[in-house]
């Protein structure tokens, strides 16, 4: 029987890209040489796109692009190739695929970006679609949507480019809504890269500066003191949830160094919740996976208030698939392994 030739892409332009080789070095690992072929491609912080022949445990060590085997490679948008285009001495050879797993987080990748080249190429592919993909990615939009279909966010502001020379009065309208702590966050970018927590006015103008040199956008949402929560989506048309799994940061707040960099972050699953919140929690995720045309998986996070009230924090249409990441904990906590969670998200990117 032949193998199902699965192409992992993994790297890219944003300033997630070392989370993106952890997570596809593991995805990798997991995924059964008896069944599939992996083709690897890496994109470089620059977006030169490239195959891959090398050991896979270089791709976790960001050691891959000095592989002197390392072929120029692209997909095509054309239908009829459905594959990737290796280019070596000026010829170009087309190796098909016959799904592309997108093990990419952030910009160009967790955005609609590479989904929209998949749809004009006519390869299946995991994951999201263009629109939920970018729907999800930008923190604003998301409240857009949700909001009015009855889903408790935390209250925001956005800050626009052209608010910076006026940077002083719109902090202050800002805290006039929200009032001290804030959290300033990029509007499209993951893995709390560039989010941090303003308890001063000159705080607030800083995070707003600094979150601007990650994104065009910035949104600023009151502090909600809750626990962090968060809860696994699987499926399509019937999607279901996970238990609800805990985080217990080891810093103020569940930021970029406590997810990969310090590793002392603790997981509990399940999370010690009464089980109203729970059911809560894991129906407000579904829905909002529904209602924003999700397809495949999600990660949603949430706060839990002491007073039991739950605030949807944000949804991540690739979740991190590092072996300490919590989709895939989640999700194995069900009973369902890293390598069979790979084999039902293969299995309905081909049937979609």
């Amino acid at each position: 029987m032949a193998k199902t030739r699965v192409a992992v892409i993994f790297g890219g332009m944003s300033n997630e890209h070392d989370i993106s080789l952890i997570s596809a070095a593991n995805v990798i690992s997991k995924l059964n040489p008896d069944k599939y072929e992996v083709i690897p491609i890496g994109i470089t912080r620059k977006g030169r796109w490239f195959f891959y022949p090398g050991d896979y445990a270089s791709i976790k060590e960001d050691r891959w692009e000095s592989d002197p085997d390392c072929t120029p490679a692209a997909i095509l948008p054309d239908t009829l190739y459905k594959g990737i285009a290796k280019i070596s001495d000026g010829r170009m050879n087309i190796v098909k695929v016959d799904v592309v797993l997108p093990v990419l987080h952030g910009k160009y990748g967790e955005d609609g970006t590479i989904q929209g080249l998949l749809d004009m190429s006519g390869i299946p592919y995991v994951g999201c679609g263009c629109f939920a993909s970018a729907a999800c990615m930008d923190k604003a939009y998301t409240h857009c949507i949700l909001e009015p279909n009855g889903i408790n966010m935390a209250k925001y502001r956005v800050i626009n480019q052209s608010d910076l020379g006026k940077l002083d009065s719109v902090c202050e309208s800002i805290v006039n809504d929200l009032e001290f702590p804030v959290f300033v966050k990029p509007a499209c970018s993951g893995s709390s890269v560039g989010v941090n927590k303003a308890e001063c006015f000159e705080d607030l103008k800083n995070a707003v500066k600094l979150a601007f040199t990650h994104d065009k956008k910035v949104i600023a949402e009151e502090y909600i003191k809750g626990r962090e929560l968060e809860c696994a989506v699987f499926g399509t048309d019937n999607p279901f949830a996970s238990e609800v799994g805990e985080i217990a940061s080891c810093n103020d707040f569940y930021d970029y160094d406590a997810k990969y960099i310090l590793g002392t972050s603790g997981l509990t699953i399940p999370a010690d919740i009464p089980a109203e919140a729970s059911r809560e929690i894991r129906d407000t995720a579904v829905k909002a996976f529904k209602t924003l045309g999700c397809f495949g998986l999600a990660r949603v996070d949430f706060f839990l208030r002491d007073d039991g009230r739950v605030y949807l924090n944000e949804i991540n249409t690739m979740p991190g698939f590092t072996s300490i990441s919590m989709y895939p904990k989640l999700m194995e906590k069900l009973g369902i392994p890293c390598n069979e969670l790979l084999d039902r998200l293969i299995k309905l990117a081909m049937e979609r």
